[in-house]
Parts: structure tokens; sequence; C-alpha cells
């Protein structure tokens, strides 16, 4: 389908806060590591990794072992082990280039991860049709684009962390446990106290995460929506009010910012100042033995060297709490959206548009006072021009959005008459196999990025400059190329240019589709009276080229230059 727009139907957002996603209790979300290969990938090479850094780390402390011994008890110089020399230098090598390789990796993989669920999110919406992103657009647009960003320290940070406590911690607690059982008791039962320091400052950040990310949502909605009604709000004289509104979203949003960063802050030194004592308890148990010969000092020197190495990656893992946090409530919001279920596609071609008959056999569709539309009976014949009335909020747009298999209705069905007189249910259909048959023009057209050239060519790519030039006379757009420029750049959504004049080029892209079926929702909504003549003759163009036209109108003027008129009304 040639669309002018991101979704055929788009509504402001909802200017309450949503409601906040659903976090995973465990601390790497199964979810993740099952649906998303990137991060799958991450967590088995950390793990590798971590393994490799455990070797390397234990290879090291008995190297330091042996070599300090050798040089307080022995009074050997290290020079005089060069073996034992060079064993420490592979093995801190080994570690560094383990360290550079998990963080370079684990920025690719944050990188690829964001970049799917990104991806399906915004696949997944669109699947889900008009009518479920209806009222929740923006909150789409802010997950998908900074909500989802979240998961970017949790993977970096957080994850490795959290897989070095699994593989680091208890090799060197079984080395240490080897070397000298007392120090390993001493680190076994203080090692507890980590994760449950971990828990109690978690109890104090329960709950702020999620209400931070549903913040941030809210305030962008309100910002997105806000800036896509500025226009109409400054025509109107009340763009000075809704600043209030969104000062007060700032500042609750800062406000809930920096509450999560004072609990970042205070759990990292609480687990720095947890992880210095429990190493010290080791040190001064060793050092008393020590004293009275009780133990060697080879052992002592190693089990002083790993103590340490035990501790750092939970002390790790809880300074990293906060983006575990973040993290894991942008994964629940993001498979909020996903494990939304959307409507099955067909299996069956879609007929040639050209000569098929499009009819709907009283459809109805709920809504929030009943029905809209209520018991829908429109039928639009090739080459005809079809104008649908109906009072504001009867379900026009929605009647004409189950027709092309965009929504499915409560009541009733959507069917497509072929030439031949089969006919078939619109849900059966592929729909990209119908929508490549049609160009729809929603009320507000939402344009791509680029010059005025790139977009037209974008509705029929190698169109010649003539057919260009013609599109653009048959919809006015031609008075906007004289004054801007065929190269003149526009920004995103078309802005750049006034919405009538999207409205313009909006109609060149749909008079440049070579599609069967035309939609024009409104399509005289924001021009002026004599532009409203060009929007007829264009009509009545498509009409001569034997294309058909679906046109949804409130204007009476659309309404007289139509073939058939089908009226849509409300119910209960």
């Amino acid at each position: 389908m040639t669309t002018t727009a991101a979704g055929p139907l788009t509504a402001g957002a909802d200017a309450d806060a949503p409601a906040a996603p659903r976090r995973s209790r465990a601390p790497l979300d199964p979810r993740l590591v099952r649906e998303v290969h990137a991060a799958r990938r991450h967590v088995a090479l950390t793990v590798a990794l971590g393994l490799v850094q455990s070797a390397s780390i234990v290879v090291t402390a008995l190297v330091i072992a042996r070599l300090g011994a050798q040089l307080l008890v022995e009074r050997e110089v290290p020079e005089g082990t060069p073996g034992l020399l060079l064993v420490l230098v592979a093995a801190l090598a080994v570690r560094a280039g383990a360290v550079l390789v998990e963080e370079a990796t684990a920025h690719r993989a944050a990188t690829e991860a964001i970049s799917e669920l990104r991806g399906r999110i915004v696949v997944h919406a669109a699947r889900l049709g008009p009518r479920a992103g209806a009222g929740r657009g923006a909150d789409l647009t802010s997950l998908a684009t900074t909500g989802i960003e979240n998961l970017r320290p949790y993977l970096v940070g957080y994850v490795p962390q959290l897989m070095l406590s699994l593989t680091v911690t208890p090799l060197c607690l079984l080395t240490i446990y080897l070397l000298d059982p007392l120090s390993a008791g001493i680190a076994l039962f203080t090692l507890p106290l980590v994760p449950l320091f971990m828990i109690l400052v978690g109890k104090l950040t329960v709950g702020r995460s999620e209400r931070l990310i549903a913040d941030m949502r809210s305030l962008w909605a309100q910002l997105l929506d806000l800036v896509d009604g500025l226009p109409t709000l400054r025509a109107l004289g009340r763009e000075k009010g809704p600043e209030k509104m969104v000062r007060t979203l700032g500042d609750r949003h800062r406000s809930s910012a920096m509450g999560s960063l004072k609990y970042a802050f205070l759990s990292s030194m609480v687990l720095e100042l947890l992880a210095t004592l429990c190493v010290a308890l080791i040190a001064v148990n060793i050092g008393m033995r020590l004293v009275y010969g009780h133990m060697d000092l080879a052992p002592a020197l190693a089990v002083l060297v790993l103590a340490p190495e035990i501790y750092q990656p939970l002390r790790n893992v809880g300074s990293q709490y906060h983006s575990s946090t973040d993290g894991l409530a942008a994964v629940g919001a993001a498979f909020e959206v996903l494990d939304e279920p959307a409507p099955a596609d067909g299996t069956v071609q879609a007929p040639a548009l050209r000569g098929a008959t499009l009819r709907l056999r009283g459809v109805s569709v709920r809504s929030r006072d009943g029905f809209a539309p209520h018991r829908a009976e429109l039928e639009v014949r090739p080459g005809r021009v079809l104008a649908v009335t109906g009072a504001s909020g009867s379900g026009k747009t929605t009647a004409v959005q189950v027709l092309l298999g965009l929504l499915e209705a409560d009541q009733g069905t959507a069917e497509i008459v072929a030439a031949d007189g089969a006919v078939t249910d619109v849900r059966e259909v592929r729909r990209r196999s119908l929508w490549e048959q049609v160009a729809l023009l929603p009320q507000r057209p939402v344009l791509p990025p680029g010059t005025i050239r790139s977009v037209l060519l974008g509705a029929r790519p190698g169109a010649e400059q003539a057919e260009l030039e013609a599109a653009a006379a048959a919809t006015g757009l031609d008075a906007v190329i004289a004054e801007r420029g065929w190269d003149a750049d526009l920004g995103r959504a078309g802005s750049g240019i006034s919405l009538g004049e999207r409205q313009r080029l909006a109609l060149a892209r749909a008079v440049l589709s070579s599609t069967p079926l035309v939609v024009l929702d409104e399509p005289t909504a924001h021009l002026d009276g004599a532009t409203e003549q060009v929007v007829l003759d264009l009509i009545e163009t498509l009409r001569g080229e034997g294309r058909t036209v679906v046109v949804i109108a409130h204007r009476s003027r659309l309404v007289e230059t139509a073939d058939e008129v089908a009226v849509v009304e409300a119910g209960r």
C-alpha cells in the first residue's frame, strides 16, 4: 500500500502516564536471552571470557605468591626464574585482552540487541493496526527511541559483571579452599553479606525505575503530541498554555532521575565499604597466623591476591543495580508491546483490484460509546468514485480501514469480489498483496525525510522528470516547487513546508503511484477554496484513468463529484 503516513490513523497521546511495565524478577530476563539473538550471543561470550579471566586470575595469584615467597624466604630475586615472570606477564596480558574483548563486544552486542528490539517493536506495532496504536502513538515512539536505550548500560555494565560473579567468584573461592580452608570459610561466611545488602538497597529502589521510564515515556508522549499540534494551537492563540504541563512533567522526571542517582551512589558506597571490610577480615586472620608461624608465606600471599577478586564481581553487580532495574524495565516495556496478539495474516493472494469490487456487509466496530461504524454497508466498484460520508465520530475512517484489512470488524465482513465473481474475505488475503494495490492518503500525511524530488520518486522509483512535473502540476505542487525548488530538503514528517503544501505533495505521490485503488481521507481538510478545485480536478483525472477512488468527505463539493455516496452511522 502506497501511503504517506506512518499509520493510517494517528491520534494524540494520552495525557495520562502509561502504566509501569512489568519487570522480570530475574537479574537476567529470560525473554531477552531467549528471543534476542544478539543478547544470547553476548551472554555466551561473556561466560567464556569470564572463564578465561578466572584462569588468568588464579595463575597470576599463584605466580605472585611463588615469586614473593622466593624473594622473602629464600632471598631469590625474580630475575632468577624468568619462566615464572613470562607466565605472569602472559597471564596479565590474557586477562587484559579478555577485558578489552568483553568491553568491545558488549557495546556492539548492546547496539545490535537494541536495534533488533526496536525493529521488532516498530514492525509489531504496525501489525497491531491503527486501533491498537490509537492514543499511544507517541508513547510507542518514545519507547522505541529513548526508552529502549536503557538496555545499553544494562548489557554493557550489569550483565558482564553478573556473568563474572558466576565464573570468577566460585573459581577463586575454590582455589582459596585448596590453599587455605579457613580463609575460604571466612569468605564463604561473609560473601552472602554482599547480596544481602544489595537486597536491602533494592528494597529502597523497588519500583523507582518503572516509574522513571513511565515518567519519561509520558513526557516524550506529551512533547511529541504538543509539537504535532503546535500549528493548530498557534492558530487558535493557545500556544502559551501547555508549557505549564510540560514544566510539571519535566520537574517530575528530574525528581525521579535524581532520586534514582542518589540511591545508585548510596548502594555503591555501601558495597565498597562492605567488600573492604570482608577482605580485611581475611587479611587480619592470615597476618595473625603468619606471625605465629601457623601458615606458610606462599599460600598466604596467593589467598591475599585472590580474596579481593571474590568480592569484586558481586560489588560491581551491586553498583550496577540501578542499570539493571532500568534495563529490565525497558525489556518489560518492550515485551509488553510484543506480547500483544496481532491479527493473523491471510494466505490467499489478493485478486487484482483493477476489476474487483470491495464491499462491507453489516460491519460494526466497537468504540467507547457503542459501535462506530454500526452495520455499515458500502460497495466500491471498479473505476468509480465513492464518497463515504457521515457525522464526525461515526466511523468513516474506521470503515475504510476494515475494508483495507487494517482493522478487523467486531461484526460483519469485508469482502473482495474479483472480476470473475469469486468472493474472498479480506481476512483471508495476504495483507501485503492487497496493500500493494492501494494508495492511501490520510488526513494528516506523514512524509519521509528527503528532498521534494526524492519524496516523489519514492512513490514511483525511476519516474521521468516529465512525469514528476505532470504530477506536480495536477496537484498544485508546482507552485511550491517554483518557490522552493526540486531539491528543497524536508525534515521529519515533511517539516519545513506547511500542512497544505504537505497535502499537495502527498496527493502528487498518490498520482504518481500506479495503484488501481486510491483512498483519500478528507483530502481538502487543509486546503483553501482555490486549491480545493485542484483536488476535484485530480479526482476527475483519476476517474478518467480508470482508477477506483474512495473519498472520505464532509464537504459537499467532494460528495457531489462522486459517482456513489455511502452514509456511515454510529450506533449502540
